[in-house]
């Protein structure tokens, strides 16, 4: 890794599939796997191509059962750019001698480029370097250059450019026993002597893709027409070129291509258009102009700036993670209806299912790019209708969100999972994860508080709230002998915990989730806030249209100051009703036999055991509660609910979890390394370089491969904007309170807060906020208490003791 590049030097078969997930490129429309032009799906190579959002429904026989899936569709694979000289065969990564490689992601321009000389046939050596980009300027638009030059040989060479809707979805190991061809090429054509196309259909979601490509071959900035052929095959459509190459002599072949979808706005049919597409762009520097100058727009967004003395990666590996969020999540999301995926548009992991990492990557895109966060939201606001059913169906009132969600909010989450560890389908009910709700209820008021957007709350977000409200209100049962609301029958985040032990087969579920209850409580207390700040009219028109009504009302608020909490030793928050009653886990023992033990369910399961069985989590749960809120915040919850709450209870629930957390899952790095942000800055700052590496190294061994981990890359970037910088947005003010790591001398970064723009400079002895000029009100700021005014094109600095 160097400056703005993501770099490898060499070719590792073994490596190929990681390194095609951290090569993908996209544009939050459309993005393609990193893999090379030459090669198919195989064991050590997996092109793939997913547009956001679009999924497609198949069903499989599994261990007696007809499991339905929706899962994100991998279409044809418009890369396929092959070369064969005369008298050999294709040639391949994984067939030639390779002399040298360098595969090299440049971040700045959005552009993968690999460079490789090899060997081949009877002696001849050739050297290929190849340019990729999904267009940021674009979404319809994707190219590739191949440029060869044959360094001791002159001859003839075929070039095979197609357009191949022969792929199935197999992506990931452990649903390879599943239904997996989604799609089915409905038309291929040769439209012209240089240019393709081809139509494919999913099987059930009905949904088209029109891939057309064109492909010219240059050599000295001149155009060269070779002899083509057409080739076409039952599901898939190319055409081979042949070309005379000479030795030392550099040709240049340019594969264009347009992308369009059936769901697509503002479009006439996706035939018509890719056809348009291809026949008007330019070539391919030209598109590269263009798709640069958008990535530096986004970057003058999105960029940050460390001082970071003798660990000079750290900034590298930020700039990776907003990359992929940004490909994920761009200018163009608002036009789609996508949700933001947990492994981004990358691969197949979790079938492209929307969780609820949103509550680790909106608090971001609101400090920085916040119309994005609308779009996300509003992609919730359009499954409400479906949130309502699944309540109704579940008994409940409101708006139940589901835990995996797809095409139109439906409960998409597994109902057996592979344990890949033992071979056994094994019931699957993480569904109960009922928490989601309240990170859905948690994004709408962050945003709102960031943005004081008016509009949203009144037309979207005050819905959504209120409705989540009234379903944690349903689903609480009042305990008479306590007094106290009780909330049964949900998992937490840690996900290990899905049963008492002596009720797994009959009981799904636990009572008293602590932070499912206190996050209820939360939302309960706050649906108040969000009709205060509703005009009169809206207000008065949304509660008659809901139903809601005084008695309604004060039944939420007498819930959100009774839910329980239980505690156990020294004040100690219970993960859930029972917690204290489970066998302790002899970890050293498990760490000797296993080493690795993110995944003790797995390992457990394999050994006739279950996790419900002891004290242990595969990730933050009760300190879910602590990454959330500020101390004050908590104690302000836990006063209301009728519990003692200190700055001494967050430090001895960090240590007794810690001790008892696998982090298994990516997430946990980030929570980890947050909430001991100023107990112990040398430990959070550790954790915080496990979590940049979480990815690029792979940690969880193959996954990434499967697709990149979003929620992690980006609240990596968050731990800069709010964790180290202290930044708050509660009570109409724009709170910092930072506490730099010791490794850190200097941050600079920028935030959008009501209107403004503002960069942020800070270091261990001052903080600096400039707000750019712009036509906006002026805005309250506070560092350690001490509060001012901001106006548009002012600044202000604070002396840090």
């Amino acid at each position: 890794m160097s400056g703005w590049s993501l770099v490898f030097d060499n070719y590792d078969p073994e490596q190929e599939q990681l390194r095609e997930a951290l090569c993908t490129l996209g544009n939050g429309y459309v993005a393609t796997r990193g893999a090379s032009c030459s090669e198919v799906a195989s064991t050590n190579h997996y092109p793939g191509t997913y547009f956001a959002g679009v999924y497609n429904r198949l069903v499989s026989e599994i261990a007696g059962e007809r499991i339905e899936n929706e899962d994100l569709v991998n279409w044809p694979n418009w890369l396929v750019l092959r070369l064969r000289p005369e008298g050999e065969d294709w040639l391949s990564l994984d067939t030639v001698e390779i002399l040298s490689y360098r595969q090299e992601l440049s971040l700045r321009e959005g552009v993968l480029q690999r460079d490789i000389r090899f060997r081949h046939g009877n002696g001849r050596v050739t050297r290929t370097r190849e340019r990729r980009l999904v267009s940021m300027h674009d979404a319809h638009v994707a190219a590739v250059e191949c440029e060869v030059t044959a360094e001791n040989w002159t001859g003839s060479l075929t070039l095979r450019s197609a357009l191949d809707g022969d792929v199935r979805n197999t992506g990931v190991a452990r649903y390879r026993d599943l239904a997996n061809r989604h799609i089915r090429v409905t038309a291929t054509d040769e439209l012209s002597e240089d240019t393709v196309r081809l139509v494919a259909r999913a099987s059930q979601s009905r949904i088209e893709v029109a891939q057309a490509a064109r492909t010219r071959v240059y050599r000295d900035g001149s155009h060269v027409v070779p002899v083509t052929r057409s080739i076409a095959e039952p599901a898939s459509i190319g055409q081979e070129l042949d070309i005379e190459v000479h030795e030392g002599v550099a040709l240049q072949a340019e594969k264009i291509v347009g992308l369009y979808t059936s769901r697509d706005r503002g479009i006439s049919e996706p035939c018509y258009q890719a056809d348009r597409l291809v026949q008007t762009a330019g070539r391919f520097d030209d598109i590269l102009i263009a798709h640069a100058q958008s990535w530096q727009s986004l970057w003058d967004e999105f960029d940050l700036r460390m001082d970071t003395p003798g660990n000079s990666e750290t900034e590298l590996k930020l700039r990776v993670h907003i990359f992929h969020l940004l490909q994920t999540v761009s200018p163009f999301t608002p036009a789609t209806d996508a949700g933001v995926p947990a492994r981004g548009w990358h691969g197949e992991a979790y079938r492209g299912h929307v969780f609820w990492d949103e509550i680790f990557i909106l608090p971001l895109l609101n400090l920085r790019m916040p119309l994005l966060t609308r779009a996300l939201l509003r992609y919730r606001y359009r499954r409400l209708r479906e949130a309502r059913r699944l309540a109704s169906e579940a008994g409940f009132e409101g708006a139940m969100f589901p835990w995996q969600s797809g095409s139109d909010g439906r409960e998409e989450s597994q109902r057996i999972h592979l344990n890949p560890q033992s071979g056994r389908w094994t019931p699957d009910v993480t569904h109960l994860q009922r928490h989601i709700n309240s990170a859905i209820a948690w994004c709408v008021w962050q945003y709102y508080e960031v943005t004081s957007n008016q509009e949203f709350l009144s037309l979207y977000g005050a819905e959504m709230f209120l409705e989540i409200a009234r379903f944690w209100a349903s689903i609480a049962e009042h305990d008479d002998a306590g007094d106290r609301y009780e909330i049964r029958g949900v998992i937490g985040p840690d996900e290990f915990h899905t049963a008492y032990p002596d009720r797994e087969d009959s009981e799904p579920g636990v009572n008293n989730n602590a932070y499912t209850n206190v996050m209820a409580a939360w939302v309960l207390t706050r649906a108040g806030d969000i009709l205060e700040r509703l005009s009169p009219h809206r207000k008065r028109s949304l509660v008659r249209r809901l139903g809601i009504g005084e008695a309604e009302l004060e039944r939420w608020d007498r819930i959100s100051r009774r839910l329980k909490v239980v505690f156990h030793g020294d004040n100690i928050i219970s993960q859930f009703e029972g917690y204290a009653d489970l066998e302790e886990l002899d970890w050293d023992a498990y760490r000797e036999k296993y080493g690795d033990i993110q995944r003790l369910d797995r390992i457990l399961e394999s050994e006739g055991d279950s996790p419900n069985r002891y004290k242990l989590s595969k990730q933050a749960d009760v300190l879910m509660l602590f990454y959330l809120f500020s101390t004050e915040e908590l104690t302000g919850i836990f006063d209301r609910l009728g519990y003692a709450f200190d700055a001494d209870t967050i430090r001895r629930n960090i240590d007794y979890y810690a001790e008892r957390t696998t982090d298994g899952s990516t997430l946990s790095h980030i929570v980890r390394s947050w909430v001991q942000a100023r107990s112990d800055r040398e430990t959070s700052w550790c954790r915080f370089q496990e979590a940049l590496n979480v990815d690029l190294a792979d940690v969880q061994g193959g996954t990434t491969s499967e697709g990149i981990h979003l929620g992690a890359m980006a609240g990596t970037v968050d731990m800069l904007h709010r964790c180290y910088t202290g930044l708050e947005t509660r009570d109409d003010v724009l709170f910092f309170s930072p506490t730099l790591p010791a490794d850190v001398r200097e941050l600079r970064l920028s935030v959008r807060y009501r209107q403004q723009r503002i960069f942020v400079r800070i270091d261990h002895n001052s903080l600096l906020l400039d707000s750019t000029p712009a036509r906006a009100a002026p805005i309250s700021v506070s560092c350690n208490g001490d509060v001012r005014t901001l106006r548009p094109g002012e600044s202000t600095a604070y002396e840090l003791t």
